[in-house]
């Protein structure tokens, strides 16, 4: 579907609210829910960070403050190495 389409519903992809530049992928299979974080580098590439089976209606906080942190540690060492 992402590939067949110019613009992804916020069903979707969706930021989240509060962070720099944290994105939400929603997966729906059958009567599951997932979520994978990501971000972008450079607006080109898509980095995809973690993923989990989304139980509840709140987003668990150690989810988010894990992809924060991999967003981070990916670009310190993207800078380090340039």
């Amino acid at each position: 579907m992402i590939e067949s389409i110019e613009h992804v519903p916020k069903e979707y992809f969706d930021h989240m609210t509060g962070t720099d530049g944290i994105f939400e992928i929603r997966v729906k299979v059958g009567s599951d829910i997932f979520r994978i974080f990501c971000f972008f580098d450079e607006g080109k590439l898509i980095v995809l960070t973690n993923g989990f089976q989304k139980k509840m209606q709140k987003t668990p906080k150690n989810e988010l403050e894990l992809a924060e942190k991999i967003k981070r540690e990916y670009e310190t060492e993207k800078h380090n190495k340039s």
